[in-house]
């Protein structure tokens, strides 16, 4: 923020990415890009701060699960203060020029360099912890659960392990060199994956489940199976459909709405990232696979 604060923005940056020549800087409460960049930029919120569902696999890594609610409001907490008082600061001083990721709107070479350096290094530990738990998720309920592979712990598991991580990271490769572009990048995972796991996939999996635990009020379980034993009805039957929604309708409606409101957030999102990915490669300015940078 100090350095942001005592140099110019890095105008090269910004006009490869965005083609904004140089100028005066400009600071609007109301943005006049077009509705596409708007989007992306809403895009960069989720992708920050989405990602509930993970919360479990974190909470499973942890000594003492049950204190993961009191680090999750303080860490979130935290970061919304951190986010907000930077982006208005970084935003007041560099206006349109406001540059993602931000250390990348630094005009100053040597500062701009120092900073990369501890981009790179917090990137790498974020990228290592985030890819261990990507891939445990993928092993356990993929590999294990679905297809009843070895486990982790054998010889088998270990190597198929390998095998998938070097995978992993060969499509993150290939992924991030062929879009041109961090923010749409990060926009399109974010619309693609990022939202579906905060916004999408929670409601509607709650709406379901609350759904068919009203719906089986009247059914007969075996108390050590847990199988039905006597079933009231079946969903070809309205009545199980209305003995499901009527209690607490308010909420299921919510939670419905919300999955359907999701859907069309999540739609909008690839479309402005699809098109700012468009916009990169109209430019000009990087190509796919290339030696030029990405922008």
């Amino acid at each position: 923020m100090g350095v942001v604060a005592h140099s110019p923005p890095n105008y090269q940056a910004v006009f490869q990415s965005y083609n904004i020549s140089k100028g005066p800087i400009i600071k609007q409460i109301a943005s006049t890009a077009p509705f596409y960049t708007q989007v992306n930029g809403v895009m960069q919120m989720v992708f920050a701060y989405g990602g509930a569902m993970i919360f479990v696999e974190f909470m499973a890594e942890m000594k003492r699960p049950w204190d993961f609610w009191k680090a999750m409001i303080c860490a979130q907490l935290l970061i919304f203060v951190c986010y907000l008082m930077y982006g208005l600061f970084v935003y007041s001083y560099q206006g349109q020029f406001t540059f993602n990721p931000a250390n990348q709107g630094i005009g100053n070479y040597n500062w701009l360099t120092a900073i990369n350096v501890l981009s790179l290094v917090s990137g790498l530990i974020a990228a290592a912890l985030y890819g261990n738990i990507g891939i445990k998720v993928i092993y356990h309920n993929i590999v294990i659960d679905l297809l009843n592979g070895p486990e982790l712990a054998s010889s088998k598991g270990r190597v198929l392990w390998i095998c998938m991580t070097i995978a992993y990271w060969a499509l993150a490769f290939i992924i991030g060199s062929s879009i041109p572009n961090v923010s749409a990048l990060s926009g399109f995972i974010a619309a693609l994956c990022i939202l579906q796991f905060t916004y999408t996939f929670p409601p509607i999996m709650s709406f379901g489940l609350e759904l068919q635990r009203d719906a089986a009020k009247f059914d007969v379980y075996d108390e050590f199976s847990g199988r039905v034993v006597t079933r009231k009805d079946t969903w070809w039957n309205l009545s199980r459909w209305v003995r499901g929604l009527k209690p607490l309708w308010y909420i299921k409606l919510f939670n419905f709405l919300l999955f359907l409101s999701a859907l069309a957030t999540a739609a909008l999102g690839m479309y402005a990232s699809i098109e700012a990915i468009k916009a990169a490669f109209k430019a000009g300015h990087a190509t796919s696979f290339g030696c030029i940078p990405s922008v």
